[in-house]
């Protein structure tokens, strides 16, 4: 989809019957019986449904892929192999094609992959939660998001520096490699450590103060990510005995006197409204924000749709809905990759590049 944003032509290739199973994860479902969690990554495709089992449909992909850019798929080890569609040859055979495979855990690996059993596995779901709560998932699929940008962004790599030789043109990413890739900083906190990561909550293994407070009404953050945020910090709650203490003057005194940090700033931020207290830290310069809904977000989020999902994170336009199942199989069996062209489409055409995702 983040491709499509840019003005990728996408067919989107699908199991004929049941198609893409996330049109089934639901409710909620729209009018037209479409799943919020298909609508939310497919904006800007075409849809084709085939059966991999019917040579004439066998055929048809041979066709589109001859043409495209980029092929993505998702398909776990030899099956696509067992059907006569070897990426490897197609690859060698069509000179300008990039194709990208994603895995659930590795190039090598068989099992199927989903979005919670990769945070299971990847180390996520070990420091997320309270210190002494059960392990926790984060509340999106994330490992689902951050391997497809992942993709994106390889695909956009390989894509910049194509050459005819094959080299660099077959690419290979993971939920898993992409899981293990985001745990940037408490990555390193053991690797130079030699200690495993603990859970902390809402609260931070290496800033004081960085966490969640209780403000009188609603519950805010505030990030204090140096030691001029923290004099401002202190100032704008008035704190004079933690500004004034020279043991708190840089982080590593504030790690060691978390305690004392949090209740005191924990005891003042509970006296006025959060908005109060949003206002004063954002005026002197300390990161903050107050935990707002979804639905908040949404609210006051310029072209969120019910249909075409939130805006581009990348500045990418949407120009077309999230396809029916098969709604343009006639339309590409018979004119493939030209049928970006055709007036009836809703939206405009682009040309370049072409990529399938199936």
């Amino acid at each position: 989809m983040l491709l499509a944003d840019l003005g990728a032509d996408v067919i989107k290739v699908e199991r004929a019957g049941q198609g893409d199973e996330t049109r089934g994860w639901g409710p909620p479902f729209d009018e037209r019986g479409e799943s919020a969690y298909f609508l939310s990554v497919n904006r800007n495709k075409l849809s084709v449904a085939v059966d991999l089992d019917r040579p004439d449909d066998i055929d048809l992909l041979r066709r589109l892929i001859s043409e495209a850019d980029v092929v993505i798929d998702n398909f776990r080890r030899g099956a696509l192999e067992r059907r006569g569609i070897d990426p490897e040859a197609l690859v060698v055979a069509h000179r300008r094609l990039i194709w990208c495979t994603i895995t659930g855990f590795g190039r090598e690996s068989t099992r199927p992959g989903y979005d919670f059993v990769t945070q299971a596995e990847s180390g996520w779901m070990a420091i997320t939660g309270e210190p002494g709560g059960d392990p926790m998932k984060v509340g999106v699929a994330l490992a689902d998001v951050l391997a497809g940008k992942d993709t994106a962004i390889a695909v956009l790599g390989a894509l910049v520096a194509r050459s005819g030789s094959g080299v660099g043109r077959r690419i290979f990413t993971s939920l898993a490699e992409s899981a293990v890739a985001a745990l940037g900083n408490v990555a390193q906190n053991v690797l130079v450590s030699g200690q495993d990561a603990a859970r902390w909550g809402n609260a931070h293994p290496n800033l004081v103060p960085y966490q969640l407070f209780r403000a009188a009404d609603r519950a805010l953050v505030i990030a204090v990510g140096s030691d001029a945020q923290w004099k401002q910090c202190v100032g704008a709650l008035e704190l004079a005995e933690l500004a004034d203490d020279p043991r708190l003057a840089t982080n590593a005194g504030r790690l060691e006197h978390r305690v004392r940090v949090v209740s005191a700033i924990a005891a003042r931020v509970g006296e006025r409204p959060a908005a109060h207290w949003q206002r004063v830290l954002t005026d002197t310069g300390v990161p903050t924000g107050v935990v707002r809904t979804v639905l908040e977000v949404l609210s006051e989020t310029a072209g969120a749709s019910a249909l075409f999902g939130v805006p581009s994170s990348v500045g990418g336009s949407v120009r077309r809905p999230p396809p029916r199942l098969d709604e343009h199989g006639a339309l590409v069996r018979a004119n493939g990759w030209a049928s970006f062209g055709d007036p009836g489409l809703p939206g405009p055409g682009v040309t370049s590049p072409s990529l399938i995702s199936s």
